[in-house]
């Protein structure tokens, strides 16, 4: 038996795929998505060299899911062969979908079938609800288990795709066990050698630096702290189209010596950056789809134990406290950054958050996911 993984491109999926790997063996599915999809043939194989979780790559036809395209290509049971090929017991292996576009494959897979929903896809920019909606809806009748990231997509789910509450489990985001302190820390570990000479103390944001951070904000809280340092872990390519917000952007990366970019980093690195923060800040701006997902951003920060500070732009953290600290503006965060500094950046809540965090990593959640199954059928 055989888990098959329907897409592993995004890479909390891929964290999840390879814990699942270690449970269970695992396949990983990757598409190459282009123009001429549908004249290629060959499969790549491939070991990921730092989750060890083996995939395939294979080509699919842009547009397969929509109509014309999926009844002239008939792409879904191109894609359904070349699974179950690549298992000898096709009844018996989980399909885990990863996207609501993949419905024509699990409507052909005759094993189990699981709707892993890692996001609010129903409100992708670029996306006709209508369609999503309706795609939504048949996977979740077609589903064996339905494991949404959240309780908001999980509202979404049984309100507006018809899915059943019995069906449903919620998979929340997690971290990689390796991630995981041995104690809880009683200060900051020394940062990595290309910032080692960052002067102390620092606040830290990991992750995708687009539109889905407040940047007016942070360009108001980095002038009124003249005394931190701050430090950015993550791409800065996307572009953003609130205009202020982008200007605002543009600013901060200028801001100086104190203020330090350092780009996209291996996801296996950005342990060593969330531990060495003084500060962990997550300033999310509330938008869809973002508001309605799971912070990956919270369980890297949470395994570090580090302090943490939260803007209310993520539905999930709200319920967090006092595993981080809630703001609401500019004002209110610069507020509690000054009450850390008079901590010494000790908010008492060290091993409360070292305690919680070892039960949220990615083989948690693939043992959860696995028993969930186990309980359906």
């Amino acid at each position: 038996m055989k888990w098959h993984v329907l897409d592993t491109l995004a890479i909390w999926i891929k964290e999840f795929a390879s814990a699942l790997s270690k449970q269970v063996p695992t396949l990983g599915w990757i598409p190459r998505i282009s123009e001429y999809g549908l004249l290629q043939r060959a499969e790549h194989p491939e070991i990921i060299a730092d989750s060890f979780l083996e995939v395939r790559y294979f080509p699919l036809q842009r547009g397969y899911s929509f109509a014309p395209v999926s009844w002239a290509t008939r792409e879904g049971k191109r894609v359904y062969s070349r699974l179950a090929a690549q298992t000898q017991d096709v009844t018996g292996s989980p399909l885990i979908c990863t996207s609501p576009h993949y419905i024509e494959v699990a409507e052909r897979w005759r094993g189990p079938v699981i709707y892993y929903v890692t996001d609010m896809i129903v409100a992708y920019e670029g996306q006709n609800p209508r369609r999503v909606r309706r795609f939504d809806k048949r996977l979740c009748g077609k589903a064996n288990l339905v494991c949404p990231n959240s309780q908001r997509v999980a509202d979404y789910l049984i309100a507006e795709a018809g899915c059943a509450e019995s069906k449903i489990a919620i998979v929340p985001n997690a971290t990689r066990a390796s991630n995981l302190l041995n104690e809880p820390p009683t200060t900051p570990l020394p940062f990595p050698v290309e910032v080692a000479a960052l002067s102390r103390p620092v606040a830290g944001v990991i992750g995708n630096m687009g539109g889905n951070i407040d940047w007016l904000m942070l360009e108001a809280v980095i002038k009124q702290t003249p005394w931190l340092s701050w430090l950015f872990v993550g791409p800065t390519v996307d572009l953003i189209k609130d205009i202020s917000q982008a200007e605002a952007r543009r600013r901060v990366i200028k801001s100086g010596e104190r203020v330090r970019f350092v780009g996209s980093k291996p996801y296996g690195e950005l342990r060593d950056y969330a531990r060495a923060f003084d500060v962990a800040v997550l300033p999310y701006k509330k938008r869809e789809p973002t508001y309605s997902g799971s912070s990956t951003r919270f369980y890297e920060h949470l395994a570090a134990c580090r302090p943490m500070i939260s803007t209310k732009g993520f539905e999930m953290l709200l319920h967090k406290e006092p595993l981080l600290k809630i703001v609401e503006d500019a004002a209110e965060m610069t507020a509690e950054l000054e009450r850390l500094r008079a901590l010494n950046f000790q908010d008492g809540y060290e091993e409360l958050r070292w305690q919680t965090s070892q039960h949220e990593t990615w083989e948690a959640r693939a043992t959860q996911m696995r028993e969930a199954l186990k309980s359906r059928m």
